[in-house]
């Protein structure tokens, strides 16, 4: 039985006889059941809306009084819909049905207030309780949590002490959310220190808050802060006597959410080869996180060998897994493979659902295959804004910049305003196109006509839109009146556009911009080394190499892939021939001649290469 959303309007009116008795079905009466099954009846009713709609003269009058136990799922219901009204009135039939000194209904309604933003009314609530449980001053920390007010969470909790409640692993946990959810991640970990010295066991859903912590900060470049406290949370969970599912799949999750990849497979290994009791084994959530988790980091295939290994212990994928999975296709360009997951759709009749099919336009434009991602396009039902910016991002990346404008004008007249992705995407088509005005005239749109201001992504979608086409003052000047500081993605393609046209005067400027950079980016410092190189400063190019040793730069090698008989191959940079692939690199050396033949020179790529580059290259050759 579902609640439509037209009858959303007619809840607010819920307790008034003549529209109750439209809309919901005849309920068995009680003189037919008996008074003691009849509140259990009913019961089936209240989770979705039964109790919302009954009638209230009958409630107040009837004979049969509802069961406490039916408040609970009615309370549930109400906070779920999210109508104040509703939960007002079943407060006050909670108080007319005389159950206003009821523990666990009071708790309900303590938590039914924290969902709705209500924490004022759930304070009232709470001060007027004769008997407090560890339950009460627990859903009000985490109703603090919920509502993003940590100081409120903090007062709380120091009162609970102060009335002689000593605060559980759930408090901490609730606490810790708290600071998390307002961004205050050095007083998360001051506390989760508290925590320990206290001698409060961590949970799992603690160590999972704190990690989410670490990985913010190392973002922020606050590596030294986090310094143990990773290693600790994983010794801490394995210490734990009693681990459930759900706590092991809270670790993983982080983990994978914090980007933090292998730590979370080392944990899903350690889950694999448990032999507690009850036996655990990964579930469809264990997997999802590690298969998910890869995909995000751009190891699409350790995410796809995972998916195989899934696929083998029996376990049936869900629309979370499938998107992960396309994901790791579409950055793959494995269309064969991603062909073989939209026919798993099918057959499992999930291919309507919205997150797959937006992963399916992903998946097939990215790969190439437009026309199967724009019929999936035309069938998804409701169509949302990652849809669009799908389809976009297809088409402006394998240079069709006129069709991904098209698009964008159309996702306009459908009544879907551009975000700050449409932009990304629609910008980086137009320098993929060389669409040189309609790119300027988009850039200046984003805010006066769309209310959308240029982040840090947009300029440099503008920059390389101009530095592709030779318009490199107008670049430069673009990049020295941001309105914030430029970084290494802004300046990168700038330095791409002087390589390009070879044009020094920019390069001068924009290397002092690279020099000060806080966070420097190896791609810079090797980008600025190379064109040194190629204008014959040879000794300029050195010092940009040993200034990036220096601060412990190193080059991530680059990676091709190409998928034979349904099988992804990796070929990195500055490896050597793998076994099996010698065919495949004489061929690469017979090419490279045929270059150097025809006029081709590599000197930059010579002076630059380390040690270990030039042994493989020779190795190769």
């Amino acid at each position: 039985m579902k609640l439509s959303i037209s009858s959303i309007h007619f809840l607010d009116n819920a307790l008034k006889p003549n529209t109750a008795n439209k809309f919901i079905p005849k309920l068995p009466s009680p003189e037919l059941i008996g008074p003691l099954s009849w509140p259990l009846s009913l019961c089936r009713f209240i989770p979705v809306w039964g109790f919302l709609v009954m009638p209230r003269k009958f409630l107040i009058n009837s004979q049969f009084r509802i069961a406490r136990t039916c408040y609970s799922g009615t309370l549930s219901a109400c906070a779920f819909i999210g109508s104040l009204v509703l939960c007002k009135r079943i407060h006050g039939l909670v108080l007319l049905m005389g159950f206003q000194n009821h523990l666990h209904v009071v708790n309900e309604l303590l938590g039914m207030y924290g969902k709705l933003g209500r924490m004022d009314d759930a304070c009232r609530l709470f001060d007027r309780m004769l008997v407090r449980s560890y339950v009460s001053w627990n859903t009000m920390v985490s109703g603090y949590a919920f509502n993003y007010d940590c100081d409120g969470a903090r007062t709380i909790f120091e009162r609970m002490e102060l009335e002689g409640f000593e605060p559980n692993s759930v408090t901490w946990t609730s606490l810790l959310s708290s600071h998390t959810r307002c961004g205050r991640h050095e007083e998360a970990l001051e506390l989760f220190g508290l925590m320990r010295l206290k001698g409060v066991g961590p949970t799992a859903e603690a160590l999972a808050v704190v990690l989410s912590v670490c990985a913010d900060l190392a973002a922020a470049d606050k590596g030294e802060m986090i310094h143990g406290i990773v290693e600790h949370a994983q010794k801490s969970f394995m210490e734990m006597k009693t681990k459930s599912l759900v706590s092991w799949n809270a670790l993983i999750t982080s983990y994978t959410e914090s980007g933090l990849c292998d730590e979370a497979f080392e944990i899903f290994t350690q889950l694999e080869k448990s032999n507690g009791y009850p036996v655990m084994r990964p579930n469809i959530i264990s997997w999802s996180a590690v298969i998910g988790g890869f995909a995000s980091k751009g190891r699409g295939e350790e995410s796809l060998e995972l998916f195989r290994r899934m696929q083998l212990t029996g376990v049936s994928a869900n629309s979370v897994t499938i998107c992960s999975v396309l994901s790791a296709c579409a950055e793959l360009a494995a269309l064969n493979l991603g062909r073989e997951i939209h026919g798993y759709v099918t057959r499992s009749m999930i291919d309507g659902n919205i997150l797959v099919g937006n992963a399916l336009i992903n998946m097939y434009t990215k790969c190439g295959s437009f026309k199967a991602g724009h019929l999936i396009f035309e069938n998804l039902d409701g169509k949302d804004m990652i849809s669009w910016n799908s389809m976009i991002t297809g088409y402006g990346m394998h240079g069709l910049g006129e069709i991904a404008l098209r698009i964008f004008y159309q996702m306009n007249e459908s009544g879907f305003k551009p975000d700050n992705v449409s932009f990304v995407a629609i910008l980086s088509a137009c320098s993929h196109a060389r669409l040189i005005s309609e790119g300027r005239s988009l850039f200046d749109q984003m805010s006066r006509v769309y209310g959308v201001e240029p982040q840090m992504e947009h300029y440099a979608c503008m920059v390389d839109l101009l530095g592709r086409a030779g318009l490199l003052q107008e670049a430069s000047n673009i990049v020295n009146n941001m309105p914030m500081q430029p970084n290494a993605f802004v300046l990168s393609a700038l330095l791409n556009a002087c390589r390009m046209h070879r044009n020094t005067s920019v390069t001068e400027e924009t290397a002092a911009h690279i020099c000060n950079l806080s966070a420097e980016v190896t791609g810079s410092y090797m980008l600025l080394s190379n064109i040194y190189a190629a204008s014959g400063r040879w000794e300029e190019s050195a010092k940009v190499r040993i200034s990036a040793k220096t601060k412990g730069l190193k080059k991530t090698p680059g990676q091709s892939w190409i998928e034979v008989n349904k099988k992804v191959h990796v070929f990195s940079a500055g490896k050597a021939a793998q076994a099996g692939f010698e065919s495949v690199y004489a061929i690469l050396h017979e090419l490279a001649l045929q270059m150097e033949s025809e006029g081709y020179e590599c000197t930059s790529w010579r002076q630059n290469a380390d040690d270990e580059e030039m042994n493989v290259a020779v190795e190769v050759h």
